[in-house]
């Protein structure tokens, strides 16, 4: 590990959360002498710190252990690419509008890639009112459901998040411009379905 390098970090997100090294000396419960040993490079955090330093300081672990963050390109507002990510852990439902390092329960999440949506899951769109009402033919037990459904357009994502046991229909306001509908399966995966207002 190059503490010079994993120092001069530690010293960049200390400043970009206005702490003095005191401050995070004191929510560790060590000397502000070590904080100051750590940013000179002359040694690294004990392993049994990084996850509290972690913490205070907002980083990950990996990254810090690396000495580095790499910084995306600037989000130029397409939501309409946004990608979904769920943790296998806890379940989490997470979006980007562009490449993203996403993290939930210490796992790196990988962007949700939609497949053919499998056909004995029908889907019906009805108008109700100034509402679209979507009903999916779905299972909805605790093993197999639909987790959420997202109405993606080129300003805005409406997520509806669905849990088991309850019926799988949403209602998503009617909108001057058409959008893209994924569908997110616990067992079958993300779906999309276009032109469907049509």
């Amino acid at each position: 590990m190059d503490c010079a390098k994993v120092g001069r970090f530690i010293y960049q997100l200390r400043k970009e959360k206005g702490l003095t090294q005191q401050q995070v000396a004191d929510l560790l419960n060590i000397s502000n002498k070590t904080i100051s040993k750590w940013e000179c490079g002359l040694g690294c955090p004990d392993v049994t710190l990084w996850s509290e330093l972690s913490a205070v300081l907002g980083a990950d672990i990996q990254k810090m252990l690396e000495g580095k963050l790499d910084p995306n390109l600037p989000d130029v507002g397409k939501i309409d690419k946004t990608q979904f990510y769920v943790c296998p852990a806890c379940g989490n439902i997470l979006t980007s509008t562009g490449n993203a390092s996403i993290s939930c329960c210490g796992r790196k999440l990988q962007p949700l890639k939609p497949v053919p949506y499998p056909t004995e899951h029908e889907i019906t769109v009805e108008e109700m009112d100034m509402d679209y009402y979507i009903s999916i033919q779905h299972d909805m037990t605790k093993a197999h459901y639909i987790a959420f459904v997202a109405y993606v357009l080129s300003d805005r994502v409406l997520l509806t998040r669905l849990y088991p046991e309850q019926s799988a229909e949403v209602r998503i306001p009617m909108m001057k411009t058409d959008g893209d509908l994924y569908v997110y399966c616990t067992k079958h995966g993300l779906q999309k379905y276009t032109d469907l207002f049509n």
